[in-house]
């Protein structure tokens, strides 16, 4: 099967992959979206749908943050409801004086790049959050730090691309690239042959596979994280709650176990528990440690949830990069292919802002900011000698 040729086919349904499909489309360019399996089926059905600014450093990841923030406040406003974005904000919560004094140290540079916060004493904890242990001595609250539901967002996202003209291709596995010399020039499926103008590869935690394709390195693989659910409850937990340690965890490339509370309410009236990372492939065996230690740590943080039942646990795969930066833009590697992947967590959150930054840089327009920290050109060189065809 051979179609007409596209603008722009994306490898990907996921919240990065609709959010470039929907600016693109938006733009009038013509859009192709394929997924080899369901639409949203990987990462983003399966974590808690953060938009967070707290837990970033300064740099690259930080600026697009921002970036971002100000589309889901700005030109996305209007569809907040769709996907139930929650203005609800975030406490960064020290149980020891020694985490007190690095999270003031933390806040004076974040203050210093433009993010918003608050240092709490433990009286002004209270009031926010009555539930929180008592063990606390400070904490900082970050009133940008926000929500929403990521199966609802890349759901919507697809469906108002589609509305725009896109074609969205599911059950359709990509197997290889389309190319002439150097040139991509569209992708080969298990539903056939597309073309385009340009290829995107939004294929999240499986982005070193699809970049593989394409005889270059960039790499992007999976970090495996589980996440708790509780029984519904009344109102216990106000906002996303976590402690200092999370920020370490986040920032860290090791390959073992790492965990961190994090606990938040939803509008359903359950609570979602997290944190835990490792770097285990695409491993689906259950680690109860995890689970543990995800618990232990969230009593910790909430003690009444020593008496709350558990209703289920989920994992998901984020898609690491061993900088901590998203891979976005085109790659000087090989003509006509882009990337758009490595967010890790902070996927879904980063989506709208990595996919105006693709519209406006396919448009010709200047992008509101630079794609150059961001270039998969930082990993190597390496790709496949001109007029050799891949497979």
């Amino acid at each position: 099967m051979q179609s007409s040729p596209s603008d722009v086919l994306i490898i990907g349904s996921g919240a990065v992959g609709a959010a470039v499909a929907f600016f693109c489309a938006k733009a009038g360019l013509s859009v192709r979206v394929v997924d080899k399996g369901r639409p949203g089926g990987g990462t983003s059905s399966r974590c808690e749908g953060n938009l967070l600014v707290s837990d970033k450093e300064h740099g690259p990841e930080l600026d697009l943050a921002n970036y971002s923030l100000g589309l889901w406040r700005g030109e996305l406003a209007e569809f907040a409801h769709l996907w139930e974005f929650e203005n609800k904000g975030g406490i960064i919560v020290a149980s020891q004086e020694s985490s007190m004094a690095s999270l003031q140290r933390a806040l004076q540079v974040q203050r210093q790049h433009g993010i918003e916060v608050e240092e709490i004493d433990v009286p002004g904890l209270k009031e926010l959050e009555p539930n929180v242990t008592d063990q606390a001595v400070g904490a900082a609250f970050y009133p940008d730090d926000c929500q929403v539901m990521p199966m609802l967002l890349t759901a919507h996202l697809l469906r108002m691309a589609r509305e725009a003209g896109a074609e969205l291709l599911f059950d359709t596995e990509v197997t290889g690239m389309v190319r002439t010399g150097d040139q991509i020039q569209g992708v080969r499926t298990s539903q056939g042959t597309y073309y385009a103008q340009t290829v995107i590869n939004a294929a999240g935690p499986w982005g070193a596979e699809v970049a593989e394709l394409a005889g270059v390195n960039v790499p992007v693989g999976p970090r495996r994280g589980y996440v708790l659910v509780t029984e519904p409850l009344p109102p216990m937990v106000f906002r996303k709650v976590y402690a200092a340690e999370y920020i370490d965890n986040v920032g860290s490339s090791e390959e073992g176990l790492q965990a961190s509370p994090v606990v938040e309410g939803t509008q359903a009236g359950s609570i979602l528990i997290g944190s835990s990372r490792e770097r285990v492939g695409f491993d689906h065996t259950l680690n109860p440690e995890a689970l543990q230690m995800i618990a232990r740590n969230a009593i910790a943080l909430f003690p009444f949830l020593q008496e709350t039942r558990i209703l289920r646990h989920y994992f998901g795969f984020r898609p690491y990069s061993p900088d901590h930066v998203p891979v976005i833009g085109p790659d000087p590697r090989v003509p006509g292919l882009w990337h758009a992947c490595g967010h890790e967590g902070a996927g879904i959150g980063l989506s709208v802002g990595t996919g105006k930054l693709i519209a406006q840089a396919l448009t010709g327009e200047q992008t509101d900011i630079e794609l150059g920290p961001f270039s998969p050109a930082r990993f190597d060189t390496a790709a496949v000698p001109e007029g050799q065809e891949v497979p």
